[in-house]
């Protein structure tokens, strides 16, 4: 598997309403562990608006919640032609990471201009400058991860990053012939960074073979295929559009159920030591 040879799909979301005749039985779960939001609940009457942004709505996959996950927010941003913001960004602490999955939209940084279409991911810094419109004819759709930057003494903040999925080689894990792989938009030796935002990839057949479990909060969106996917003591099968949402410590490893590749952009936080409580003094 490389840059130029494998084949990509992003599944994005389009919005609408089932009808009355449906059944209300779905996949939805939210656990002590783990949430799993099918795509099928993404619909009209759940979205939301933001301060700022024209033309615009969004689906929230995920937000801070005390007790649960913790250190991130992740959004699916919904652009009509003409739509966008000058004012995207309202916490100057908030660290962003946007990955395009249909249509395409121009993003400013200091007024620099970076087109980018599906499969383009950028990195924004706290505190950017950076604005975002859709000067095409169609509709836009990406993600939208956002993080409290933390900050630490003696290392630099991360510049703005612009990169293309279909230029970076997936980079294979041990012993599985390339059959699990997971594309890296950062160096994970880069200790400026505090999230890694990838996307991993498990052809057909292919496993995680063990349940991880570790202190890394995860966000998943499944871009194509479908899978069965072990959180806690549950199996669930996921397909294309379903977002799975774990905290830290939750169990999980998966079958790639076929027959095409099983894809998800997954976030994690990283790099950085675990926050202690502070307690008053007698």
């Amino acid at each position: 598997m490389n840059a130029k040879t494998m084949n990509r799909s992003y599944y994005a979301p389009t919005g609408g309403l089932p009808p009355q005749t449906q059944l209300l039985t779905d996949r939805a779960v939210f656990t002590e562990a783990y949430a799993v939001i099918p795509k099928g609940t993404m619909s009209d009457i759940v979205t939301s608006l933001l301060p700022h942004w024209t033309g615009t709505r969004l689906w929230v996959l995920s937000r801070p919640l005390s007790g649960f996950a913790e250190t991130f927010s992740q959004y699916i941003m919904e652009v009509q032609p003409g739509g966008g913001s000058d004012r995207p960004e309202s916490d100057p602490d908030a660290e962003g990471v946007l990955f395009v999955v249909e249509g395409e939209i121009t993003v400013s940084v200091d007024g620099e201009a970076h087109r980018l279409h599906a499969g383009c991911y950028a990195y924004l810094p706290p505190s950017s400058n950076w604005t975002l419109s859709n000067g095409g004819d169609r509709v836009a759709r990406f993600h939208w991860v956002r993080k409290a930057y933390e900050a630490v003494d003696g290392i630099d903040v991360p510049e703005p990053l612009f990169l293309d999925e279909a230029s970076i080689a997936p980079t294979p894990m041990p012993g599985t012939d390339g059959k699990w792989a997971t594309t890296r938009f950062v160096d994970p030796a880069d200790l400026r960074h505090d999230m890694h935002v990838t996307i991993v990839t498990l052809q057909p057949g292919a496993v995680i073979p063990f349940a991880e479990t570790h202190v890394m909060e995860h966000g998943l969106y499944v871009l194509e295929g479908k899978a069965v996917y072990h959180l806690n003591q549950d199996w669930v099968e996921v397909e294309a559009g379903d977002y799975m949402w774990l905290r830290a410590f939750c169990p999980q490893a998966c079958y790639a159920g076929g027959p095409g590749n099983f894809r998800y952009l997954l976030y994690k936080d990283v790099n950085r030591h675990m926050a202690l409580p502070r307690r008053g003094r007698a």
